[in-house]
């Protein structure tokens, strides 16, 4: 098989096989970004759980401490005076009738999706739309409610969605690369200890199976379980 130079020089200074701490990973991560745009940290945390059965699906949110470094495009559905809040709160849109025909049309320039539950009726008919894209609102993640002020609020701050796939893995994104190093670490941590407080009852086994942290263009380092005290 043949590697870039980039990939080889990764190599050769990291030990791939090598499990790490949250710190040392981080600290490697960082050192090796040497391409010119900002790279994200990224999880991957494979559980021993089985999706197939409703009780062991993991899916749920958490708001990062430090944010995700990333600009994040919001759409509230509502009516009247819930759509002039959300714009108080710092929404990007917000609007009814005029939106459900802008999606209808393909519009999706936008990353997540708010809507008070009289609008889900109506937003509920562009699930082939929505549900691909992973846009659709759900109450499970805070995206239909009423308050629509405070959950814009937490979106734009930091606040992320998360959700165990048909392999048992739960992929997400902790921030940007060129955060500070500590920062990484209390949004790494922070995410854990949600997943550990979700383990099913139901789930046997052992439940946290494997770890690694990477960045957008760099290698995939193992976290050791001793390192991370909350998934022992």
């Amino acid at each position: 098989m043949k590697f870039s130079k980039r990939v080889k020089a990764i190599r050769e200074k990291v030990n791939l096989n090598k499990e790490y701490s949250l710190e040392e990973a981080i600290k490697i991560l960082k050192e090796e970004s040497k391409v010119k745009f900002k790279e994200t940290l990224d999880c991957a945390i494979r559980l021993g759980v089985d999706p197939r059965h409703a009780d062991q699906m993991i899916r749920g949110t958490v708001s990062l401490p430090n944010g995700t470094g990333k600009e994040v495009n919001v759409l509230v559905i509502a009516k009247g005076a819930k759509a002039e809040e959300a714009l108080a709160a710092g929404a990007d849109h917000a609007g009814f009738e005029e939106y459900l025909e802008k999606i209808k049309g393909g519009w999706a320039d936008i990353d997540v999706i708010i809507a008070t539950p009289d609008a889900m009726p109506e937003l509920g008919k562009l699930g082939r739309i929505l549900g691909p894209k992973g846009l659709m609102p759900n109450p499970k993640s805070g995206t239909v409610t009423l308050d629509v002020a405070n959950a814009v609020k937490e979106v734009k701050g930091g606040k992320i969605e998360f959700r165990v796939d048909k392999t048992g893995i739960v992929h997400t994104a902790l921030g940007k690369l060129d955060f500070d190093q500590q920062k990484l670490v209390e949004n790494t941590t922070a995410f854990l200890t949600t997943i550990i407080k979700m383990k099913p009852s139901s789930a046997k086994g052992q439940y946290v199976k494997s770890l690694y942290l990477s960045s957008t263009m760099g290698p995939g380092l193992q976290i050791s379980r001793e390192a991370v005290p909350i998934i022992k």
